[in-house]
């Protein structure tokens, strides 16, 4: 048997711990390359998480916000209206409406409805298409700014006009006019109820009838109200509240007044 200094055996044992030590911190920094430590990890999966969100907020932030209607600005943009509406808003065609005086809401929600095409007309749905919301709001405000001219009701017709606007037919289920356009047919701009002083009284008649017709402007609460009352009236009823509407205009430094 041979004879190994203790010196020699001591040596042996540490190099053998030495060798296990390592090969264990080998498989331990293999297994950990392998899987990343959990905080980076998380890390990791939180900024994938946010990625998409941040990335859906950029255009919102980008999107500028509509602004009051500016009538300055306005005035140049609702240049190409005049030729049917008037530059001042006063339609002298019978057929297009009067848009002098009409609320700035109104005007940019029809417009709205007219690029949508949830109100149908091929005309200004050529003229709206290309119109931004800011630029709709322009153009409501400068109409807005302007003064509609008065017009005549028809004699024969301002009795039963006047009685449909201002009290209604209750034996029809008619609500009276003046409910909603004001008692002087200025509107309610806030309800976004319009304004019909002095409408041409050929462009109140068509309409009253494509609505008694079953034509709607739109899904939203406001545009079914009219059908719904148009359907209750008779080809008499509408040539008679339309020609009242045309001659009822406010009283400078008063009340309201009507043509007759």
């Amino acid at each position: 048997m041979s004879f190994r200094p203790a010196g020699f055996r001591s040596a042996v044992v540490r190099s053998a711990v030495v060798l296990v030590f390592a090969l264990s911190s080998g498989a331990v920094l293999a297994q950990e390359a392998k899987a990343p430590a959990p905080a980076a990890t998380a890390a990791k999966l939180a900024a994938t998480a946010t990625a998409p969100a941040e990335q859906a907020a950029k255009p919102a932030e980008a999107t500028a916000a509509v602004k009051p209607g500016d009538a300055t600005a306005g005035q140049g943009k609702a240049a190409a209206c005049g030729a049917c509406h008037g530059m001042d808003g006063n339609s002298t065609d019978p057929q297009y409406p009067k848009l002098a005086g009409q609320s700035e809401a109104y005007i940019a929600h029809q417009l709205t409805n007219f690029k949508s095409g949830k109100r149908q007309n091929p005309i200004m749905l050529g003229m709206a298409t290309a119109l931004s919301e800011q630029d709709m709001h322009d153009i409501g405000a400068y109409f807005a700014s302007k003064s509609s001219l008065p017009g005549v009701a028809d004699q024969a017709l301002v009795e039963r006009g006047e009685q449909l606007y201002r009290q209604g037919d209750t034996a029809k289920g008619v609500p009276a006019c003046m409910a909603c356009h004001s008692i002087d047919g200025r509107g309610n701009p806030g309800a976004m109820y319009p304004q019909l002083t002095s409408q041409h009284a050929q462009y109140i008649e068509a309409t009253l009838k494509a609505w008694h017709d079953g034509t709607v402007w739109g899904e939203d609460a406001h545009s079914q109200i009219m059908p719904g009352i148009a359907k209750k009236l008779d080809e008499k009823d509408i040539a008679a509240v339309a020609s009242y509407v045309e001659g009822l205009h406010a009283a400078e430094g008063a009340g309201a007044s009507a043509a007759k």
